[in-house]
């Protein structure tokens, strides 16, 4: 008999598992814009909260209240709203988080190790995703028992990377390394490192300052050998977008994406992860 979770794996071709070492670096807002951009592209895209304690998705995705439904397959993950013009792509992005099970969103979540390990396999066990190019999956900060538990879970999938998420300032890079060394001890592949929060936007004559320095996530990656997939600056417009202060005509944040000015950033990090992902599939072969 074949195993549940092998088989569900099986079906996604690439994950990919978005750490911090710190919280606070944008992590979860990375983590959203990298799947619009993958999605933007036309590709099957699902996106995963396993940040138990501290779920975020639903909201940046315009998705809270909504709940899970079972199916024959198993739990059928939240989808986004979308609009025929908001670009080419044809596939809705699904999302799982523990925000759909919990009765309120001021409930907390007070659960020990093991019971957080068990909610994670579920995530990976029982949603039926349905085939997908990419799941991006967002992590709590830290390198703890959810992260262990993704790794060990993982370890089935075809093809599974992480892309750090650091800002500029040095306590934030100190942290980074640390989840450099937790990706190496456990073998999980580093597709990259983005520098998050490098400079404001201003809002009035879109000038960009420096606010918290530049330059040291690309630094940290040439350090360490690491791709370095891009810098992503604060802009007032693009927080208001995932704060769900966007289009209330059509509801579709995937058409607020492609019309903000962060845009073209997150289409070269999400080409040069793409382009990794074929030369790991060629490696493969």
């Amino acid at each position: 008999m074949s195993d549940p979770l092998e088989t569900r794996l099986k079906s996604i071709k690439h994950i990919l598992v978005v750490l911090s070492g710190k919280g606070g670096v944008g992590k979860s807002s990375v983590s959203v814009s990298l799947a619009l951009g993958l999605q933007a592209q036309g590709l099957r895209v699902g996106i995963m909260d396993v940040d138990l304690c501290g779920p975020s998705l639903p909201r940046m995705l315009r998705l809270e209240g909504q709940s899970i439904h079972q199916s024959a397959q198993g739990w059928s993950p939240v989808q986004t709203k979308e609009t025929v013009s908001a670009s080419s792509a044809t596939h809705p992005l699904g999302c799982m988080s523990i925000a759909f099970l919990l009765g309120s969103k001021k409930d907390s979540v007070v659960w020990r190790g093991p019971k957080k390990n068990a909610m994670i396999k579920q995530f990976f066990q029982d949603v039926a995703w349905g085939p997908l190019d990419y799941l991006v999956i967002d992590t709590p900060p830290g390198t703890s028992d959810e992260h262990l538990s993704l790794v060990e879970y993982l370890r089935l999938a075809p093809d599974v990377q992480s892309v750090i998420v650091t800002t500029p300032q040095a306590v934030a890079l100190s942290d980074v390394r640390k989840e450099v060394d937790f990706c190496r001890k456990t073998n999980l592949a580093i597709a990259g490192v983005v520098e998050n929060m490098s400079g404001y936007v201003c809002p009035h004559c879109t000038h960009c300052s420096n606010v918290f320095s530049t330059g040291g996530g690309e630094s940290l990656a040439t350090e360490y050998g690491l791709p370095f997939l891009g810098r992503v600056p604060l802009d007032p417009s693009y927080t208001a977008t995932l704060d769900g202060k966007g289009s209330e005509s059509t509801g579709s944040l995937l058409q607020d994406f492609v019309a903000s000015p962060l845009k073209p950033v997150f289409e070269g990090i999400v080409g040069k992860i793409v382009e990794g992902s074929k030369t790991s599939e060629g490696d493969a072969e």
